[in-house]
């Protein structure tokens, strides 16, 4: 286990979301997740007389976004197998709003913006922030030359862009000396 150990406890809830990306024959991408939520006992949602035995999902529920080479949403489908009110279901032709879009920096508060509240279903939209990562870590490498581009460039797109981009650090030293800053020097 890479964490450390634990304090005594007992499970209360599983959520596990799944994320793939699919290169099409077509050219474009398919960007799947799959969220299902269980619990290690009965429970019984607000307002519904029935349980949901322990192990049956409580959310069971899917998106697809397509997009192109160039990360613009070009089309999305969700499905909700089980949530725990028919009602949510509504929530699945919410998403289309969405298409049209990059999933380029502010993708994050774009779907916050058009999804929050009542606009949509908070567990789709959650799925769709990382969604974009994963479509940008997949389509990235089918895409070789992308990279190599990136590296001759001077990769200024990604610097700063995560930890291990930050410019003290050791990758941005060995890829982009350039503009590799020691820690001391930015500081002051």
């Amino acid at each position: 286990m890479p964490l450390s150990p634990a304090a005594a406890r007992r499970e209360v809830h599983h959520r596990v979301i799944d994320m793939k990306t699919y290169a099409r024959e077509d050219g474009l991408f398919d960007v799947e997740a799959h969220l299902v939520d269980t619990k290690p006992f009965d429970f019984v949602p607000l307002a519904l007389p029935k349980p949901v035995f322990a192990g049956q999902p409580i959310h069971d529920m899917w998106i697809r976004l397509t997009v192109d080479g160039s990360y613009v949403v070009r089309a999305i489908e969700a499905a909700s197998d089980t949530t725990p009110y028919p009602v949510c279901k509504g929530a699945q032709d919410t998403l289309s709003v969405l298409v049209g879009e990059p999933l380029a920096k502010g993708w994050s508060a774009k779907v916050k913006e058009r999804l929050r509240g009542a606009a949509s279903c908070t567990h789709l939209m959650e799925m769709l922030i990382p969604l974009a990562t994963t479509a940008l870590q997949g389509i990235w490498g089918t895409d070789t030359s992308r990279l190599q581009r990136l590296a001759g460039e001077g990769g200024e797109g990604k610097l700063d862009s995560c930890y291990a981009y930050g410019r003290s650090r050791e990758v941005v030293k060995m890829q982009w000396p350039q503009y590799y800053v020691p820690a001391d020097e930015r500081d002051a």
